[in-house]
């Protein structure tokens, strides 16, 4: 199979001198202001956001409706709304044993199951609007019903739903793990939008399956706020994810020991419901080549194939190669993205890797603070393998583990153009990165030292521990005369700190000789672009803890408020800047540890 050449480098991965260079061919996203750009206002209240508030006063309601609302003709019930699970039913065999218990499985690509319901009673606390209108057809007043309480809490199964627990295995901090599979989580069904787009929707937290191993089945609160607010936050910063519908809690204790140090705590449970085009990921296809089931392998990737790459001819015999080669450029695409907004997954396992290359199965992942290519988000990663500055390396191990899964399916001469496609990733990786980053600092065009240009930037970051995401948003906000001057006042804070270094002036005049060689630009246009690419508001781990403890007791306005903020994380917003979000984050955040324990 033929595949474009792209001419090798020998700059080092900017993140870290040591990890491979990437370079990516194949398909483009979007093009990057358009994947981050989000309205014109600059400046606005945070009430005046409507992504997702639990707060129904302003919305239309009728639960007891049928059909659509006259205003805005969504469902206002979830009588007439329906899901199916009967194309994965048909699709695939099922495995055989109907009991619920922790067990070896074989032979099959899901297990029906039931969510358990909590004891106590569920309560909705969050919900994101978007995600029920937009995706899901449903006017948001329904979340008010008790029926859809009910269905996102795990019980009530609605008509044409079969739950489903999806066997997979997967490498796990770089150990072949065996069996994995879905321990906590339920896909409930399909459903096709208005728009002929396919979600499936599954509850994560709902019970145990055959596959919860040593596990309860059931997540906490902490651990589904972070999810919830994080697969919202990284999809308006434009960057592939699941998406969050709904957060339940309940008062039913869950046992857990957050940082395995022997402090067993009674903690809430609570249920999400997520939403992806598809919950495949890489440990799909690794437990079939495992256990020797290639038929079921190759009925799997036929499936995935014809569902999700219909620009892949599924008759042509090198399909399995077509395959590969786009999720090893969606891939690099996705880590790429990662970088660009400072985000650590924490848990880069191939079972937390989608085959579509969206960022799924949110544990301790975290947004850097000051630069740190050595950055790790994971207080249970001792050997830092998941450190943001290997994720790219830790990419194409992944991928490499999905090519020997291909490997029964393929003849051995496509083996051979399996392993030349993934040698490409280095590269696919390393341009994508300076395409972003160059975006960033508001370049057009090329110039060969546009790449000494960024890595040079990032090493006075590191050296003076500079804020990441304000760095870059400072000078998006800064004007070029400002720059010119050597004058940055006060409000620029991250830049008052890398200005510490005494090289920091220098960098600034060969910014500003770079920015001179733009085409037809003026600093007005520059800043404005560069402020809808450089979010002002990320979700730092102690905006998210400060939420939780907040939630523990029973208080989620700050929930709330970051849901609302972080919708919206290029413009700039009274609200948000009056609890700090674009401050220098508070002392006790470098005391914070976030584990695998959720």
């Amino acid at each position: 199979m033929k595949r474009m050449k792209v001419k090798r480098t020998i700059v080092a991965n900017i993140f870290n001198p040591n990890v491979m260079k990437i370079m990516i061919m194949g398909l483009i996203w979007e093009s990057t202001v358009g994947i981050f750009s989000r309205g014109e206002r600059t400046e606005f209240e945070a009430s005046d956001l409507e992504c997702g508030s639990v707060d129904s006063s302003h919305y239309f309601t009728n639960g007891d409706n049928l059909g659509y609302s006259q205003v805005n003709h969504k469902r206002v019930s979830l009588d007439l709304w329906k899901l199916t699970s009967q194309k994965l039913i048909e699709s695939f065999p099922l495995d055989p044993i109907k009991e619920n218990y922790v067990r070896q499985v074989r032979d099959c690509i899901f297990s029906a199951v039931q969510p358990e319901p909590f004891k106590s009673a569920a309560k909705l606390v969050a919900v994101s609007k978007e995600v029920v209108e937009d995706l899901l057809d449903l006017d948001v007043s329904v979340t008010e019903t008790k029926e859809f309480i009910q269905f996102v809490s795990g019980a009530q199964i609605l008509p044409g739903s079969v739950p489903l627990a999806h066997r997979y295995g997967g490498h796990q901090f770089g150990v072949w793990a065996g069996q994995l599979g879905d321990g906590r989580a339920h896909l409930l069904g399909v459903y096709i939008n208005r728009h002929g787009t396919r979600w499936e929707l599954q509850l994560k937290g709902s019970g145990k399956t055959p596959y919860s191993r040593d596990g309860d089945g059931r997540a906490v609160l902490r651990s589904s706020i972070r999810e919830f607010l994080c697969s919202e936050a990284l999809n308006y910063l434009g960057i592939p994810t699941s998406r969050a519908a709904s957060l339940v809690v309940s008062n039913d204790n869950v046992k857990r020991d957050q940082f395995y140090n022997g402090s067993v705590k009674n903690e809430k449970g609570a249920v999400v419901l997520r939403v992806a085009k598809s919950w495949f990921r890489f440990g799909s296809l690794e437990i079939l080549a495992h256990s020797g089931e290639t038929e079921l392998l190759r009925t799997l990737v036929d499936f995935i194939i014809k569902q999700y790459f219909p620009f892949i001819n599924a008759t042509n015999s090198n399909r399995y190669l077509d395959f590969f080669s786009q999720v090893v450029t969606d891939t690099s695409y996705l880590i790429a993205h990662w970088m660009s907004v400072g985000f650590a997954h924490g848990v880069c396992n191939t079972d937390n890797f989608s085959v579509l290359s969206v960022t799924l199965d949110y544990g301790p992942f975290g947004f850097m603070d000051f630069y740190d290519p050595n950055f790790v988000p994971n207080t249970s990663d001792d050997e830092g393998r998941y450190k943001i500055g290997n994720q790219a390396n830790v990419g194409r191990y992944n991928l490499d583990k999905l090519r020997k899964a291909l490997t029964p399916l393929l003849d051995s001469k496509q083996q051979l153009s399996a392993e030349q496609i993934l040698k490409d990733y280095p590269d696919l990786y390393h341009i994508k990165l300076m395409e972003l980053f160059k975006a960033k600092l508001g370049l057009f065009g090329r110039d060969k030292n546009d790449d000494y240009l960024i890595k040079y930037l990032l090493k006075l970051m590191e050296d003076t521990r500079a804020d990441f995401t304000m760095t870059f948003r400072q000078l998006s906000e800064i004007t070029q005369q400002q720059l010119e001057a050597h004058s940055i006042s006060e409000e620029y804070w991250a830049l008052q700190d890398i200005a510490r270094h005494t090289k920091f002036f220098h960098w600034v005049n060969l910014y500003l000789s770079r920015l001179n060689k733009n085409i037809v630009d003026s600093d007005e246009a520059r800043r404005t672009r560069m402020q809808s690419i450089n979010p002002r508001y990320i979700l730092r781990n102690w905006m998210a803890e400060s939420a939780i403890k907040k939630a523990e007791g029973n208080d989620f306005s700050e929930v709330h408020l970051l849901q609302k903020v972080l919708c919206y994380p290029f413009n700039k917003q009274t609200e948000a800047e009056e609890a700090g979000y674009s401050s220098h984050p508070p002392p006790w955040a470098r005391e914070l540890r976030v584990s695998c324990s959720s």
